[in-house]
């Protein structure tokens, strides 16, 4: 049994202790589960994490119970199976999907897995995001998944739900050291229905737009969706000719349109005056897929989660380097 230490970070080691471990067949316990956290231990979205995949390899699992600090996961093979998972909060349904996508690389019939909770939340990509810019990215090496979003979840209720589908998949080595010129520029902008009278859906939209200052076309698409809590996204989806990139940010109760569009627009520019390829969410979501494909990732700068996902994917016996390339952070394996 593998043993991973987790106190030096947070639910990113065990998502990819997860799938590593059901990938691998090798069985492995976490200690310490986010020990440098203010709230240490497995929380509900971690917890479903544990239960969905456990679901698609016929684990047994010992220690999934919330604030549990000892996690002890052995897979059987991974097989097609249709899973349901409810989160019970607004915790990140994505990083559920995250922890899921690389299994299809050992499916032999597709699988489903529809997870309710949070798909518009803090500390976490969107789901939207997801599906706009992570997906595409690894469609070209080869990954074959797709996510369908039938309700959207805000903080604090939740309630979202959004399905995974994952077909047998075989990758090729990633490739994300240029991103060429920038393309075109996409905004999703999401109310809910409260603020329909608003416009609040069609305020953030317009906002991003007239911020945007780039040689690129901009579209831009508004909707009003119902939820459980009231809440607001946006999403600047940029499409680069080799890569693309997503920054988002959320409405909140007393926060203007504009800025909410103002985050998202300013994280853009910080990027796009930088050389990255990829932004920060897929420097650290990248890195299982360098290891199971190979390849090379030009990233904005080395994180805790860059860190910390490379220590917990070497106990897994790949080899990933970490090295400074034209003036970002070659990730490569």
């Amino acid at each position: 049994m593998l043993e991973i230490d987790g106190s030096a970070g947070g639910g990113q080691i065990v998502r990819t202790a997860l799938s590593l471990s059901a990938l691998s067949g090798t069985a492995v316990r976490i200690e310490n589960v986010r020990g440098d956290r203010p709230t240490p231990g497995l929380r509900p979205q971690h917890l479903a994490a544990v239960e969905a995949t456990a679901a698609l390899c016929s684990a047994t699992v010992e220690g999934a119970e919330r604030e549990s600090e000892t996690l002890v996961f052995r897979p059987e093979a991974v097989a097609a199976a249709d899973v349901s998972v409810d989160v019970g909060t607004a915790g990140s349904v994505a990083l559920v999907f995250d922890t899921l996508l690389p299994l299809a690389v050992a499916l032999d019939d597709p699988a489903t897995v529809t997870v309710t909770g949070g798909t518009d939340t803090k500390w976490a990509p969107l789901v939207s995001y997801l599906k706009r810019v992570k997906l595409p990215l690894l469609a070209e090496v080869g990954l074959d998944a797709e996510v369908t979003v039938d309700s959207r979840g805000f903080y604090p209720a939740g309630g979202g739900r959004a399905t995974l589908t994952l077909r047998p998949s075989s990758l090729s080595p990633l490739s994300l050291t240029d991103r060429g010129a920038l393309r075109r520029l996409e905004v999703y902008s999401t109310a809910t229905e409260e603020f329909a009278d608003a416009e609040v859906a069609e305020r953030q939209a317009a906002a991003v737009a007239e911020e945007l200052d780039a040689d690129a076309s901009v579209g831009t698409e508004a909707v009003s969706v119902e939820a459980d809590s009231t809440g607001s996204s946006v999403l600047l989806v940029a499409v680069y000719e080799n890569s693309r990139a997503g920054f988002s940010a959320l409405g909140e109760a007393g926060k203007p349109s504009e800025e909410v569009a103002a985050e998202a627009v300013e994280a853009f520019h910080r990027f796009h005056e930088g050389p990255a390829v990829v932004d920060q969410h897929l420097a650290d979501q990248s890195m299982v897929f360098l290891a199971l494909g190979g390849g090379q990732v030009l990233a904005p700068e080395v994180t805790d989660h860059v860190e910390t996902n490379r220590a917990v994917i070497e106990a897994f016996g790949y080899d990933l380097a970490v090295s400074d390339g034209d003036g970002g952070v070659l990730l490569e394996a």
